[in-house]
Formats: structure tokens, C-alpha cells, sequence
């Protein structure tokens, strides 16, 4: 196993930093740096690109260093859940702000180009991504893959009574009554992959999902904005279970939540294709799809671990470290993200109307 990390960030970094490095810009280096070469083998761009992308801050700001590093492009980048992403760019639709959608599930992508904010672009480096990990009309690319998990704090835990859920029924124990964190699936993909993941396990009956989404909600304290955040919270203390991609919470077991746990349910679990795809009528259409060229590539794969973002590289050239999830000891579901996609819009809003504001026993 190969394993390419530099330390984690300090935990007593400010909560704002989010806010503070929200929109980042990373200057062009000079173009007499020896090092910079585009991953696609391309020469040296000029210009800039804007990306709106998804995954953590840190894993952003590395991504876009490196990319003006290697093409000389100047990229900015503005850190987003990926149902805000997905909102933006239906609020920019007449004038695009973005150039590029980074990152997120790949249904996300698929409800973008349905409304309209993406276009198919097909990458000559997609060649090397299985055809599973992406759009054969090229609306969307892989350039990663997330199982979605439970992230437990086993001192809360053990307050509660209670064990790790090892299945979506555990996690309806009275026991863990506010004791459980997920994010709202419309401003959050991980969040979605879990409602999809009840139709999925419901056989798509929809009754049935949202039976169980109703149970649930007596259990969730708070319905966070962001898909990571849940992790955050069972770190600090404040549940004892949330429901994230499993990576997530290997990130804040390494920056020093040592009392964290990761568990799958046994029922099998959805996961994520984290995608990348072109915004339609985007400022810089030729930069983006350098930009999506390069993301494709193992020099921008090989990235996550050095930041502590643990997500499988859909590229078979990138590394693999022993901190990633191991497909084949966990119990997927049959993940279909066409379907997931064109539903996202309907199920969110009946989420919206019958979950979310129904009172708690």
C-alpha cells in the first residue's frame, strides 16, 4: 500500500475558516517554473478558472495550487455544499459565475444537466475511468468514490447505552433519541444519497422511505447544511452518531477525534461518485475543460491524501492507501444515478414538506 500524507490541520483552527477561504484565488506561478506541466500533457495555459467544488476546504485549496501550479491557469475556487452548487448555478443560469462543478454525488450532476447548468463534455483522459465512474455522453466524470457510513463517538455512545448502529434499523433506537446528525438532503448530496439509499433498500417504494425517514427524524437533532458537518458534530461531542461518507470521519479521526468509530450498515449502503462536469455557458470554457482533462488524471487524484481526504480515485494509475474504504468488504446497494438524479427535485421537496418540519415526540 502507498501512503502519501502530510499532517492534519490543527483542531483549534476557528470555525470561520470556511467562511474566510470561501472564495479563493491561487495565484499564477511564473512560467519559468520547471514544474509546471499540465496533467493532460497540454502546454501552458493563460487565463483563469472558477470552480465551484464541493469536497473539504483544504482539499479545494490544494486542488486549485496544483492546477495553476501544473498549467499556469490562475483558479479560484468557492467552497459548497453540492446542493448549494447545484442552486447557484440555477441562480447564475442567464450568466454563469462558474466554469466547472466539482465534486459531490453524481446524481447532483445528473439533476444539473436536466435543469440545464451543465453540458456534456467528454474528456480524451476519460479514456482511463472504468465505465462505471462515469456519463458515456460525458455530463459527468468520476475522479473519486465515497461510501456513505455511520461516524459514531463511542463516549457518547456509552452515556447513551448504546452501541455503533451496524444497520439503518439501529440507528431508530430510543436510545439515540437526539442523538443523530445527517444533513438536509436539499443542500447536501451525501444527505440525498441516504434518502436514495431507503428507496433503493424500500424496493422504491416511496411510502415505505419516508416511513422511515419519519422514524428517524424523532432520533436527529439537527438537519446540518453540510454533508461533513454531522462528523464534526459526533467529534465534539454534541451527538453520537452522524451519517456521512465514511471518509469524512477517517479525516477527523486523523486530526485528533480519536474517539470516533466508522460502521456500515448491514441492510448495504449507497456511495458516491464524486463528479466533475462543465457548466454550461461558463466564462472560460476552454479552461474548464483543461480543468476537467487535469482532474482526471493521477497527479490530481494522488492529491486527497496529503489533506486527509481518503475518497478512492476512479483513475486505476492513482494510489491507494490503506486509509481508504475496501469496496469488497462492504455491502453496497445498486446505486443508479440517472434515477437518482431526475427523482432528486421531487424527493427533496416531499422531504421538505412531510420530514423536516414534522414535530418531534
Amino acid at each position: 500500500m502507498s501512503r502519501s500524507r502530510t499532517s492534519a490541520l490543527l483542531l483549534a483552527l476557528p470555525l470561520g475558516l470556511t467562511a474566510l477561504l470561501a472564495a479563493c484565488a491561487v495565484e499564477e506561478p511564473s512560467s519559468s517554473d520547471p514544474s509546471s506541466s499540465s496533467g493532460s500533457g497540454s502546454t501552458k495555459g493563460t487565463g483563469e478558472v472558477v470552480v465551484a467544488c464541493t469536497p473539504q476546504e483544504e482539499q479545494c485549496q490544494a486542488m486549485a495550487a496544483a492546477f495553476t501550479k501544473a498549467s499556469g491557469i490562475k483558479t479560484s475556487f468557492v467552497r459548497m455544499s453540492s446542493g448549494e452548487g447545484v442552486a447557484r448555478l440555477d441562480a447564475a443560469k442567464s450568466k454563469p459565475e462558474f466554469d466547472v462543478l466539482y465534486g459531490g454525488p453524481s446524481d447532483g450532476h445528473v439533476a444539473a444537466f436536466n435543469a440545464g447548468l451543465i453540458e456534456a463534455y467528454k474528456s480524451p483522459n476519460a479514456e482511463k475511468i472504468p465505465e462505471k465512474y462515469k456519463d458515456a455522453e460525458g455530463k459527468w466524470t468520476g475522479t473519486y468514490v465515497g461510501v456513505l457510513g455511520f461516524c459514531s463517538n463511542k463516549d457518547q455512545l456509552a452515556k447513551a447505552g448504546a452501541g455503533a448502529p451496524e444497520s439503518w434499523a439501529q440507528l431508530l433506537d430510543p436510545k439515540l433519541k437526539k442523538q443523530v446528525a445527517i444533513a438536509h438532503p436539499s443542500t447536501s448530496g451525501t444527505s440525498y444519497t441516504a434518502v436514495w439509499t431507503q428507496m433503493v433498500l424500500n424496493g422504491m417504494d416511496e411510502a415505505k422511505t419516508f416511513d422511515y425517514l419519519g422514524k428517524l427524524h424523532q432520533n436527529v437533532l439537527q438537519y446540518s447544511k453540510s454533508g461533513s458537518a454531522p462528523g464534526q458534530m459526533a467529534g465534539r461531542g454534541e451527538v453520537a452518531v452522524g451519517v456521512i461518507f465514511s471518509h469524512d470521519c477517517v479525516k477527523y479521526q486523523k486530526e485528533g477525534f480519536d474517539m470516533l468509530e466508522v460502521t456500515f450498515p448491514s441492510e448495504g449502503t449507497g456511495y458516491e461518485i464524486g463528479a466533475v462536469s462543465m457548466v454550461k455557458g461558463g466564462p472560460n470554457a476552454e479552461n474548464a475543460k483543461k480543468f476537467i482533462d487535469w482532474t482526471l488524471t493521477p497527479e490530481h487524484q494522488d492529491i486527497g491524501p496529503t489533506v486527509g481526504s481518503f475518497q478512492i480515485p476512479t483513475n486505476p494509475d492513482a494510489k491507494i492507501t490503506e486509509d481508504m474504504v475496501k469496496l469488497d468488504e462492504i455491502k453496497l446497494v445498486e446505486y443508479d444515478s440517472i434515477a437518482a438524479g431526475e427523482k432528486k427535485k421531487a424527493l427533496t421537496a416531499k422531504f421538505d414538506a412531510e420530514v423536516a418540519p414534522a414535530p418531534k415526540e
